[in-house]
C-alpha cells in the first residue's frame, strides 16, 4: 500500500473553494423533454459564476435503468441519453473552465445496477467473483436472478449488487468472504482506476464518491477500506495531480487520512458523525419524519431557540483533530438525500443566519442547488426513481425542478409541466433566481456577498481556527483571531454580555451590533466583523 506521508499537497484551488451540488435531471432542461440535461447546465453557468462558486458536483450521469435515480449504474463509460452525449459533457466542462468553475462527477464505487453487464455475466457464471455470492441463503442476501444458483449481497436496494472488494476477515466456513487479493477484488480495484482515468481524461476535476466506506465488508474501523483508497489516491496522483476525491463517508477522521481530499459531515448517523450536522439543521419535517433522538429533537437553527450547537461543535473538534492539515471537512446546506433548510415551518427569512454561519465556518462549504434562493422541501410527492425508502422517508421533495424565473415552467423546461421529472413547487409565492438577482436585499444576493467576503478575507475561509466564545444564542466565534462572527437563528433577540469587542467593525451585518459591553443580535440576525 502507498505511504500516505508521501502524498502531493492538495490542489491549491480546493483550499478556498465553494462547492455547488446540482441534481442534473432537475436543474435545467435544454431540449424540452421535461428532464434536465448537460446542455441545460451549460446554459445556466452564468448563474454559478455570478454567485461565486468554484466547482460543481453532478449527481450520477452514467447509463442507468434509474431505479435509484442513477445510483444504479449499468455502464460507467457511457452517459445516460437523457443527459446528452460525451460532446455535451465536453461542452459543459469547457464552458465551466472559462468561468473558473471545475466539474466533479459522482462515482458509485461500491455497487452497480443489476442490469450491468458485469452482473449479468456473474448471474450466469458460478466462477465469476466480481460480486459477492453465496450458494446457501444468507441473511441480507438476495436470490439470484439468473441461471447461477445461490444468492448475492446488495449494497443498498436489492437491484444494487455489491461489488466484491473482499472481506477484511475471511472465514473458511463462509466461502463468499473473498480475501482482498482474490481475482474479483483485484479486478474491481483496477476498474475503479480505469473509470476515474477515463473521465479525468475528458477534463473533469475529480469525483464525489458515493458510499465510499462500503467497499470491503466486515472491516472493523474501515481500516482495510482506507488502505484501498490510500492506494487509489496514490495511483491517481501520478497521472492526475490536480484531481480531487470527495467522500460520502460521513467520517472525515477516517476518510481524509485514508486519501480523500475532503469528506462530508452528513445528515444521518450518530451524534459523533453525521448526526452532528443533523443537530444543526434537521427539524424532522421533510425526508425523515418524527423525532430521531428525544434529547436532541430540536435542531440549533430553530426559530424557537431550543436547540444546542454543542453536539456539532464537539464532533467538529474531534474530526478536525484527526484530519489536521491533510484535508477538509465539507458542510452542505442539504443534498439530494436530505431535507432542504426551508422545510416544514422554517422560512427563507431564517436562512440568512444559516448562510452566514456556513460561509464563515472553517469548513469546505457545499451549496445544494436552489438553497441559495430558499427553495423549500416540497411534501407529498410520489415515489420517483427510488426516492422513497420507507413509509416516513421520501427524498423527492428535495429534488424538484430549479426555479429560475416566473415564466411557465419556472424557466426549467418548455415541456408541459405534467412531463417534468418532478412537479414544480406549487406554492404561488415560490422564490426564483431572476427575481432575486433583481433584488439587492434578496437571499441570493446575500449568499453572493458572503462568498465574495470569504474570498476577499481568506481568514474567513476553509481551514484556520474557529474559537467559540459562546455556544448558545447567539453563536459567537472568532476566525483566526482577526474576525468575529455572531449568528442568531432564533426568532427572539439574543443579547450576550461579552466585553472586549466594542471596536469590531462590521463587514456584513444584519441586526447585529458589537458594543463596549457585549453583542446584540436581532432575531434571525447575524454579523461578520473585523477585529
Amino acid at each position: 500500500m502507498a505511504d500516505r506521508t508521501q502524498r502531493r499537497p492538495r490542489p491549491a484551488w480546493l483550499d478556498q473553494a465553494v462547492l455547488y451540488q446540482l441534481y442534473p435531471q432537475s436543474f435545467a432542461d435544454s431540449n424540452g423533454d421535461g428532464i434536465g440535461d448537460l446542455r441545460g447546465i451549460a446554459d445556466r453557468l452564468d448563474h454559478l459564476e455570478r454567485l461565486g462558486v468554484d466547482a460543481v458536483w453532478l449527481n450520477p450521469i452514467f447509463a442507468s435503468p434509474f431505479h435509484d435515480a442513477g445510483y444504479d449504474v449499468s455502464d460507467y463509460f457511457s452517459i445516460a441519453p437523457r443527459y446528452g452525449t460525451d460532446d455535451d459533457l465536453a461542452h459543459l466542462v469547457e464552458q465551466a473552465r472559462r468561468r473558473g468553475i471545475r466539474v466533479l462527477l459522482d462515482l458509485v464505487a461500491g455497487h452497480t445496477s443489476d442490469q450491468h453487464p458485469w452482473f449479468k455475466q456473474a448471474a450466469r457464471d458460478p466462477a465469476d467473483d466480481r460480486y459477492i455470492w453465496s450458494e446457501e441463503p444468507v441473511r441480507g442476501f438476495v436470490p439470484s436472478p439468473g441461471p447461477r444458483p445461490g444468492h448475492y449481497l446488495p449494497n443498498f436496494f436489492s437491484h444494487q449488487p455489491a461489488l466484491n472488494f473482499g472481506y477484511a476477515r475471511p472465514h473458511p466456513d463462509q466461502p463468499w468472504r473473498s480475501p482482498l487479493d482474490a481475482p474479483g477484488p483485484r479486478a474491481n480495484r483496477r476498474a475503479l482506476l480505469e473509470i476515474m482515468d477515463h473521465w479525468l481524461g475528458k477534463g473533469v476535476a475529480g469525483f464525489r464518491v458515493d458510499m465510499a466506506h462500503s467497499l470491503i465488508k466486515d472491516d472493523p474501523g474501515h481500516r482495510r477500506t482506507a488502505e484501498v483508497w490510500t492506494e487509489l489516491r496514490a495511483r491517481l496522483e501520478a497521472d492526475h495531480p490536480e484531481a480531487v476525491l470527495v467522500a460520502e463517508w460521513g467520517d472525515p477522521a477516517t476518510s481524509v487520512p485514508a486519501g480523500f481530499h475532503a469528506d462530508f459531515l452528513l445528515h444521518f448517523g450518530g451524534p459523533t458523525r453525521g448526526g452532528a450536522l443533523r443537530s444543526l439543521w434537521d427539524n424532522r419535517a421533510g425526508t425523515d419524519l418524527g423525532p430521531w433522538n428525544v434529547a436532541e429533537s430540536t435542531c440549533y437553527f430553530d426559530a424557537g431557540g431550543g436547540g444546542s450547537a454543542r453536539t456539532f461543535l464537539n464532533a467538529w473538534r474531534a474530526a478536525t483533530a484527526a484530519v489536521g492539515e491533510t484535508g477538509h471537512i465539507a458542510l452542505p446546506t442539504s443534498n439530494h438525500d436530505f431535507s432542504r433548510p426551508v422545510c416544514g415551518p422554517r422560512t427563507r427569512e431564517q436562512l440568512r443566519a444559516s448562510f452566514a454561519f456556513l460561509l464563515t465556518w472553517p469548513a469546505l462549504p457545499a451549496i445544494y442547488y436552489g438553497d441559495e434562493i430558499g427553495m423549500r422541501y416540497v411534501p407529498g410527492l410520489p415515489d420517483t426513481e427510488g426516492s422513497s425508502t420507507g413509509p416516513n422517508r421520501n427524498r423527492a421533495g428535495s429534488r424538484t425542478p430549479m426555479q429560475w424565473d416566473r415564466t411557465p415552467g419556472a424557466g426549467f423546461s418548455t415541456a408541459p409541466e405534467e412531463r417534468f421529472y418532478l412537479p414544480l413547487d406549487p406554492d404561488p409565492g415560490r422564490p426564483d433566481a431572476a427575481s432575486q438577482w433583481a433584488d439587492e436585499d434578496s437571499l441570493l444576493n446575500l449568499v453572493r456577498r458572503l462568498i465574495a467576503l470569504r474570498k476577499e478575507h481568506p481568514g474567513l475561509g476553509t481551514g484556520g481556527t474557529a474559537e467559540v466564545a459562546y455556544d448558545g444564542y447567539p453563536l459567537v466565534y472568532e476566525r483566526d483571531g482577526r474576525y468575529l462572527v455572531a449568528v442568531n437563528p432564533r426568532q427572539e433577540p439574543a443579547r450576550l454580555a461579552l466585553p472586549g469587542y466594542g471596536a469590531a467593525r462590521p463587514l456584513i451585518a444584519e441586526g447585529a451590533e458589537c458594543t463596549r459591553t457585549g453583542i446584540e443580535v436581532e432575531g434571525f440576525g447575524f454579523g461578520v466583523f473585523g477585529l
